[in-house]
């Protein structure tokens, strides 16, 4: 069966979609040509591509600074970091150069040989409201 301009059979298809799956996921360009890739966001550009756009209520500002504090722990941390304590939270985050202020942040948990499965853990740890 002609599936219009596919020069690929079905199998063949899908076959080349798992190739590229690791070349689109890796985050590097797939292009040959650099005039060929997309374009960056603009330093200028909202966060809107970094985290999720809060919605400001009456107590909004405190929650909205706890999502993005725990937005910006779970894109640097990632689930390879945990679980873990807190000397090993801090080097991951120091291993994949993460901004000061989420190292300043981790710091400020409790010492001791405290585990934590989770951002939201650490979340509750630091003391800042967990994700609802």
């Amino acid at each position: 069966m002609q599936r219009g301009s596919d020069r690929l059979n079905v199998h063949r298809d899908d076959e080349a979609k798992r190739e590229m799956q690791g070349r689109i996921r890796s985050g590097h360009p797939t292009r040959a040509e650099e005039w060929d890739d997309p374009e960056p966001g603009a330093d200028d550009d909202p966060e809107v591509t970094e985290r999720p756009v809060p919605v400001l209520g009456a107590a909004g500002r405190e929650e909205a600074e706890d999502e993005a504090l725990r937005s910006d722990l779970a894109r640097h941390l990632g689930r390879g970091a945990f679980p873990s304590d807190r000397e090993g939270l801090k080097r991951v985050l120091l291993d994949r150069y993460a901004p000061d202020s989420l190292v300043e942040t981790v710091r400020e948990l409790p010492k001791g040989g405290d585990t934590y499965g989770n951002v939201q853990e650490v979340m509750a740890a630091l003391g800042r409201k967990p994700q609802a």
